[in-house]
């Protein structure tokens, strides 16, 4: 199964095949598809009042494997169609138990960096490692909260190399002010995960007609971004709450970094020695010792 992106029509349009308890499944779906993506078979079984089982008929009904792959569906809905809004409101059913909350979060986080350590594919990570050491000058991008993963490149990128541009997004033209020089032989790396971003898409699409290579880092093959690049590098970005996890991107751009560096010791070794005399000639660190 995978037109996850159209569950709501593909529900809709198997409505009058389903039995009665299924429809009552469905209608709950198509009215609160973002409450459904984070129950289990048994809650929405309870909440319209049928079994367990016709829940997990009702995912086989439309094709999946089971309820599993179903709520994955919901998830891939959701990710595009949630507003910081509606994101607030999942948690109210727990809003009285903090602890599970926060428990909650870290084990959506250690889900997602588990699932980066057993998907992350070797090949692309040479590839997007190829392909920064062969650009003539690489642009960065990452808007909203991806913009701190962008920052986050670009200083170790800096380090290794130096032809990295982080595009900045603080005026209505700026970026494209910015990349308007993009050349064939240039590097455009897009950090995008949901809700994407029409502007990095346009931005893309922008480096794309200038024949730049395009490297995507985000979260799954059905990213918009994917058919546009080069190379595309995928972290898992669940979502728990309003907040945007990004603990798995930052984990997927150390590795990326590590790749680099593994390529580049020699020079990096240089460079952190010269920067170590620097930092102590300039007094750049606190040599606050406490007392034992």
């Amino acid at each position: 199964m995978n037109n996850n992106s159209d569950l709501i029509t593909l529900i809709q349009n198997n409505y009058h095949k389903f039995s009665k308890g299924q429809k009552a499944i469905a209608k709950f779906i198509i009215e609160h598809y973002e409450k459904a993506a984070f129950m289990t078979a048994s809650k929405i079984g309870e909440t319209v009042d049928v079994s367990e089982s016709t829940v997990v008929r009702f995912a086989s009904a439309l094709g999946y494997s089971g309820f599993p792959e179903l709520q994955k569906a919901l998830h891939v809905l959701i990710k595009n169609k949630l507003t910081t809004v509606q994101r607030i409101s999942l948690d109210e059913n727990i809003k009285e138990d903090t602890e599970e909350l926060h428990k909650r979060v870290l084990r959506n986080e250690i889900n997602n960096i588990r699932s980066l350590m057993e998907n992350l594919n070797a090949e692309s990570l040479d590839k997007a490692t190829e392909l920064i050491f062969n650009a003539n000058r690489i642009y960065i991008l990452g808007l909203r909260t991806s913009f701190s993963l962008a920052n986050y490149l670009g200083f170790y990128l800096d380090v290794i190399l130096d032809n990295v541009k982080v595009l900045n997004n603080s005026g209505i033209n700026s970026i494209f002010e910015q990349l308007i020089r993009i050349k064939e032989d240039d590097l455009l790396i897009c950090i995008s995960f949901p809700r994407y971003s029409n502007r990095s898409l346009d931005v893309v699409k922008f480096a794309k007609e200038q024949k730049s290579k395009i490297l995507a880092i985000t979260d799954t093959e059905a990213s918009p971004f994917c058919t546009l690049s080069d190379v595309s590098l995928f972290a898992k970005s669940n979502i728990v709450s309003f907040v945007d996890s990004l603990v798995a991107p930052m984990c997927l751009l150390n590795s990326l970094i590590i790749n680099l560096a593994i390529k580049e010791k020699d020079d990096i070794v240089q460079y952190f020695d010269r920067l170590e005399k620097l930092w102590d000639e300039y007094s750049e660190y606190s040599l606050y010792q406490q007392d034992i």
